[in-house]
């Protein structure tokens, strides 16, 4: 299901769909109770009264002092939204490489509604020439995002972004040991062994595939085998890891 927004560049409106662009592909499991292996349900009671209740009986409530909520509606919510905020704001333009992967989170294929294919082209053609990135931002829901648009050969890339404050620091920092030329050289022969362009049609989930087959297996009743132990790798010495794995990549077909 779409989601109707719009992006504000300078005095330029563009009204745009948002479409996930991403998938849930896993196998997904449901609890069971192991005596009769029937479904564990879950419901949701009032803390007063032990009443069930369902999503129509439910409120917002922040608890501004202990056991002291007010209530907050949909409707509140909407009131405090701004022109700005109903809007994905450009705030300005940046190189892609200047951006740490650890901001990024959703990602969301930006398509133009009707009225907005020409302007929508337009930026997104001037941001492709210059090799440049939007930074925005927008009220999502309940909260401010900010967001990256990036543009692509077909369209554009909506990545929601995490605030500074959202990311953690690093838990601890680690000893960094000197490297010696020698061990510096034989590391990069073997990157550039491993090196190759990146296809996203040559990977596949292989633990989804086995799981989904041992699924199989037990339906048919059939027992299931453990996979085959990796061999051990008895080699301790740092270069000659090093020398071992660039004899394996350079012995591995190109296009594998």
């Amino acid at each position: 299901m779409a989601t109707k927004a719009a992006i504000s560049f300078g005095l330029v409106h563009i009204p745009i769909s948002l479409h996930t662009a991403t998938q849930d592909n896993d196998v997904h499991f449901n609890q069971l109770h192991k005596v009769d292996h029937q479904r564990i349900r879950y419901k949701k009671t009032c803390s007063h009264c032990g009443q069930e209740v369902t999503s129509g009986d439910i409120v917002k409530g922040f608890e501004y002092d202990k056991n002291q909520y007010v209530v907050v509606t949909d409707q509140d919510f909407e009131n405090i939204k701004t022109e700005k905020d109903r809007s994905i704001q450009i705030l300005h333009f940046a190189n892609l490489n200047q951006i740490s992967p650890v901001y990024y989170d959703k990602t969301y294929h930006a398509i133009p509604d009707a009225g907005g294919d020409k302007a929508f082209e337009l930026l997104r053609t001037a941001m492709m020439d210059e090799q440049k990135i939007a930074i925005g931002k927008t009220v999502l829901g309940t909260k401010e995002t900010l967001l990256a648009l990036i543009p692509r050969e077909n369209g554009m890339l909506m990545q929601k972004m995490f605030f500074a404050d959202e990311i953690k620091s690093l838990p601890q920092t680690y000893n960094k040991q000197p490297v010696n030329d020698v061990e510096l050289q034989m590391a990069k022969q073997l990157i550039a062994s491993m090196d190759k362009p990146f296809d996203a049609s040559k990977y596949k989930d292989e633990y989804q595939e086995r799981l989904k087959d041992m699924i199989a297996q037990k339906i048919a009743g059939k027992e299931v085998v453990s996979a085959a132990p990796e061999p051990e790798n008895n080699i301790i010495y740092l270069m000659d890891a090093l020398k071992a794995s660039i004899e394996q990549a350079n012995n591995e077909p190109r296009g594998a």
